[in-house]
């Protein structure tokens, strides 16, 4: 199901002894645009801190209580590594988290996650585990330090929700909007579509685009960039907030940019290859 970004912080953190605490916001990997992270602040049982929760550790999210589950416990997210929601996370802080809950790192395949696309399929097949390496950081003791320190300090891609809501979104021949949200499948945890709102342009006006399409994001500048006309986003299927998305309105959408793109492909034959 695709669920707003939004509508996540409705959610409670439902752990297997009791509540964690409330969803603030989502982390994005901003090369795949899978959610990797919620950031969640705890309840008086740990003085109101952030934790982050990875989608690995999430079931089927209840609706009628507004509870995402998780099988983990409340012991295992008090010692879990520390948290500064000021600071990026660090791939070794992702390493070191990974590690603690027993998950396997999931950057380096082909999937969103290791080598598929569900986050729970990484989910160790008991809850309770003492913290083990990961084969990543065994493999740490065999490279140079040059070579584990770009590694610690690589840029995981990890890029706050509340901040992209609201940048620009600039079409290939100006600006038409602004990002007021994205829809994200509560299964893949895949940023499905950004959601943007052009009613400067055009009164009450909301499209869908999909992430396949943006060319660059800035955050410096806090623009959005796609390879996409204006004209391309005005003639979409208009979405309307809160509607349901149906496997029809996806196909539709998708046959939309994709005949929009070829098009564009067509009279700018050079865009394919710089866009590349």
């Amino acid at each position: 199901m695709l669920r707003t970004a939004k509508e996540f912080h409705a959610y409670a953190i439902g752990a297997v002894d009791g509540t964690i605490g409330q969803v603030e916001d989502i982390y994005l990997d901003d090369e795949a645009w899978v959610a990797r992270y919620l950031v969640v602040r705890a309840g008086s049982w740990l003085l109101g801190n952030k934790v982050l929760i990875s989608p690995i550790a999430i079931g089927k999210p209840d609706s009628a209580q507004h509870t995402l589950p998780v099988s983990i416990s409340k012991e295992q997210v008090r010692k879990s590594p520390d948290f500064d929601s000021e600071k990026p996370v660090t791939r070794q802080h992702e390493l070191d988290y990974s590690s603690y809950y027993g998950y396997s790192p999931y950057w380096g395949s082909t999937g969103n996650w290791g080598s598929g696309m569900f986050p729970n399929l990484m989910m160790p097949d008991y809850r309770e585990r003492e913290p083990q390496q990961t084969t990543e950081q065994e493999d740490r003791y065999t490279r140079s330090p040059a070579e584990v320190a770009r590694e610690e300090h690589a840029d995981p891609h990890l890029r706050s929700c509340a901040a992209i809501t609201g940048y620009h979104f600039h079409a290939s021949d100006g600006e038409i909007g602004r990002v007021s949200g994205m829809l994200i499948d509560d299964e893949t945890w895949a940023v499905r579509y950004l959601i943007v709102d052009t009613s400067n342009w055009w009164l009450g006006h909301h499209a869908l685009v999909e992430p396949e399409w943006i060319k660059a994001v800035s955050w410096a500048e806090g623009t959005v960039s796609v390879r996409l006309t204006r004209q391309a986003v005005k003639d979409a299927p208009v979405y309307k907030p809160g509607q349901s998305i149906t496997p029809d309105d996806e196909a539709r959408l998708h046959q939309h940019y994709q005949n929009s793109g070829d098009a564009a492909k067509r009279e700018h034959p050079k865009a394919q290859i710089s866009d590349g």
